[in-house]
Parts: C-alpha cells; sequence; structure tokens
C-alpha cells in the first residue's frame, strides 16, 4: 500500500514537470512559430519531467520522503526512462526531421534516419575507449555503458557552462565593472551614427543618378544607325568611363555600411550598459551584485582549491544548485533557440536542446552525488552502479578551469576594448 502512495507522489509530481515543461514549450520556445509539431513538444515535456524528477528524487533522498524501495524503484525507472529518450528517441527523430526537410530525401527518410541513427550509435559507444569511466565488467548493455558515456558528454557540457558563468555572472552583475555611460556618450554615437548614414545616402544617390546617366546614354545611342550612328557612338565618351568611379564609390558605400552596423552595435550596447548602471542601484540589483562577490570568491577557490567545499557545506547548497540550474538551464536554452531558429529548423533545434537538457541533468546528478553526505548516496549509488565517479570530478575540474580562464581572458580583452571604441571620434 505504501508503495502504491509513494508512486501515487512521485507521477503526479511528473504530471506537473510535465505541464510545466509543455507551457514552456509553447510559451516561450515556440511562441513565433505556428507550424507545431506534437511528438516533437512531447518529447521535450517528457524529458523535462523525468529530468525534474530526479532532482526530486535527490531532495527526497536527503529528506527521507518515501520508502527506501520505492525511491530505489523510481530512481531505476527514471534513469531507465531518461536513457531510452536521450539514446534512442531524440538521435533518431533529430535525424528524422533533418532529413524531412531535404526535399530529395524526403521518400527515403526513415531508413535515412535509421542509418543516421546507427552512424550516432557507433560514436557514442566510441566516446567511452579513452575514458576510464566504468569497471571492465560490466556488460555491453548494461545501463552503468550508457550513463557512464552520456556523463562524460554532460559534464563536459556543465563545466564549459559553469566555468564561463562562474565568472560572466560577476563581470554582468557587479557594479565594479559597470564603465561609466552618460547621456552625452550615447547622444555623440548617435550623431556619428546619423552622419555615417546621411553619407550612405548621399552616395547611392550619386551611384543612381550615375547609372540613370548611363542609361540615357544608352538609349540615345541605340537610336542612331548605320555608318555615322556607329561613328558617332564611338567618338562620344562611352558610358563605360564611369564605371571605375561607380566601383569605387560602392566599395566605399560598403565600408561605411560595416561601420554603421559596427556604432549601432555600440549604441545599443551603451543603452544596455546605462540600463545596467540604474538596475544596479535597486534593490534586486544590489542582490545580484552580492551574488558576483560571490561566484567571485567561488570561481578563485574553484580554480585554486582541489577539493572545494565540505560535506556540510555542500549539504546546505544541494537544494540552491539544484534550483539555480533548472533556472539557469532553460534561460540558457531560451537565449540559444532565438538565436538560431527558423521556422524549418526549429523542430530540430528544440529536440537538440532536450538532448543537452537531460545529459545536463544525468550529470548533475553524478556530480551532485559526490557533494551529499555518506547516509544519502547508498540508493544513487546502487542505481548508477559501478561508475568512477572520482574520474567524473576531475574532468569537470579540468573543464572548469580551461572554460574559467579562457572566459576571463575573453571578457578581459572585450572590456579593454569597449572603452576604446566609444572614445574613438
Amino acid at each position: 500500500m505504501s508503495f502504491l502512495i509513494d508512486s501515487s507522489i512521485v507521477i503526479t509530481s511528473q504530471i506537473l514537470f510535465f505541464g510545466f515543461g509543455w507551457l514552456f514549450f509553447m510559451r516561450q520556445l515556440f511562441k513565433d512559430y505556428e507550424v507545431r509539431q506534437y511528438a516533437v513538444q512531447v518529447i521535450f515535456s517528457v524529458t523535462f519531467a523525468f529530468s525534474c524528477t530526479m532532482f526530486e528524487l535527490i531532495i527526497f533522498e536527503i529528506l527521507g520522503v518515501l520508502n527506501s524501495s520505492s525511491r530505489y524503484f523510481h530512481w531505476k525507472m527514471n534513469l531507465c526512462v531518461i536513457l531510452l529518450i536521450l539514446i534512442f528517441m531524440v538521435p533518431f527523430y533529430i535525424g528524422y526531421f533533418v532529413v524531412s526537410n531535404i526535399r530529395l530525401l524526403h521518400k527515403q527518410r526513415l531508413p535515412i534516419s535509421c542509418l543516421l541513427w546507427l552512424t550516432f550509435m557507433y560514436f557514442f559507444w566510441k566516446l567511452g575507449d579513452p575514458f576510464p569511466i566504468l569497471s571492465p565488467k560490466h556488460g555491453i548493455l548494461s545501463i552503468e555503458q550508457l550513463i557512464s558515456r552520456v556523463g562524460v558528454i554532460g559534464v563536459t557540457l556543465m563545466a564549459l557552462l559553469s566555468g564561463f558563468g562562474a565568472v560572466n555572472c560577476p563581470y554582468t552583475y557587479m557594479s565594479y565593472f559597470l564603465r561609466n555611460v552618460t547621456d552625452t556618450d550615447i547622444l555623440a554615437l548617435e550623431r556619428r551614427l546619423l552622419q555615417t548614414m546621411d553619407v550612405i545616402i548621399s552616395k547611392k544617390k550619386r551611384m543612381a543618378m550615375a547609372r540613370r546617366t548611363m542609361f540615357q546614354r544608352g538609349e540615345v545611342h541605340n537610336k542612331p544607325s548605320g555608318f555615322w550612328g556607329i561613328l558617332k557612338s564611338v567618338t562620344t565618351s562611352a558610358p563605360g568611363s564611369e564605371m571605375p568611379d561607380l566601383t569605387l564609390i560602392q566599395q566605399e558605400v560598403d565600408a561605411l555600411e560595416e561601420l554603421s552596423r559596427q556604432l549601432f552595435l555600440e549604441t545599443a550596447d551603451l543603452y544596455a550598459t546605462k540600463e545596467r548602471i540604474e538596475y544596479s542601484k535597486t534593490f534586486k540589483g544590489k542582490y545580484f551584485n552580492f551574488l558576483g562577490y560571490f561566484f567571485s570568491i567561488y570561481c578563485v577557490w574553484k580554480i585554486f582549491m582541489v577539493k572545494f567545499w565540505s560535506q556540510h557545506i555542500s549539504f546546505i547548497l544541494v537544494g540552491i544548485i539544484i534550483v539555480t540550474s533548472i533556472r539557469g538551464l532553460l534561460i540558457t536554452l531560451t537565449k540559444f533557440f532565438y538565436a538560431i531558429s527558423s521556422s524549418k529548423s526549429s523542430n530540430v533545434i528544440v529536440l537538440l536542446l532536450a538532448q543537452i537538457m537531460g545529459m545536463y541533468f544525468v550529470s548533475s546528478v553524478l556530480l551532485i552525488r559526490m557533494s551529499m553526505p555518506l547516509e544519502y548516496r547508498t540508493i544513487i549509488t546502487e542505481v548508477l552502479g559501478e561508475l568512477q565517479f572520482n574520474f567524473y570530478h576531475r574532468w569537470f575540474d579540468v573543464i572548469f578551469l580551461v572554460s574559467a580562464l579562457s572566459s576571463i581572458l575573453f571578457l578581459y580583452l572585450a572590456h579593454k576594448q569597449a572603452p576604446e571604441k566609444h572614445m574613438a571620434p
């Protein structure tokens, strides 16, 4: 009886997670598109639901909610379903929709999709060869074989995002890094932009008038016929004599248009910086400023300290990590989708986002397990099997270090060049 009650609690929460994923899909990812594939929507929502359920089970593990046998069963079932989605279902549908967008391959889309999935499985399986990710005694079709390979991809993704986020968050929210932008700076840059646009318009007018003159001369030369008409057309100044000037003007216009694009981006950047300055003066802005200092300490500590966070600190912050991971990933996925999606590619991109999201959450479980006190790891360790957990943490630290240092270098160069651009005449 207790198993049925525990199962009803888990299933109810999964339905709620599924509904939230469905609403997020409709109101955020696909709100600007009329054509919607319900298969894609269902896959995305199911992936989101089972991903959130894993985090829910971690919280249940810490709080002691549900019987241990019920938690073990739902852990096992949840992992099997999420691996089925990530390794078999989503890659196949990605290949299917890619082939469906190619008209020449439309009739053969099913066999070609199967071929693409087999290709994915080959490279997915070969991915585990260079890494010491699990014990060699496991069979080829064991759940450990699948989790270990998903973990490598997901941990790499997590480390890249964490390294960049740990550097970018302080840079974005700390008032120390904000440039002093005034209305005079914005007006001066807007004036340069308008002057550049005026020059572009005047040069394009000159080009249009020159082409019109050349066209009219061509009509006049076509009217005379015979020997004298040909002789007159030769002795008259040839229309082609103005072509080098037009070519030169066109080059100048291209250069000015590129300059106008840069000025427009710089103007938008100044407006964004000014808004950040105003935002930093609010209560919420001061809160994020504090978070910026916190993540600065986190980044430095993570780079220079091998053993980061004691178990007691990790135990307190596990809930914070879970909430911020889900929120941050959804925000990142939304921005990424709007940046690269179109009406034809949107289905494929949503499936890619579902793949990334699922691998991200599976890898989060691998890493959060090490941060939990020993008494709460038992069931998670039994479900995940004999994986080389220390390898994933070392791999995360290496990729995090590379990502953080690269982000520091990139943001330093961007911050150093930004004032020079705005001060240029």
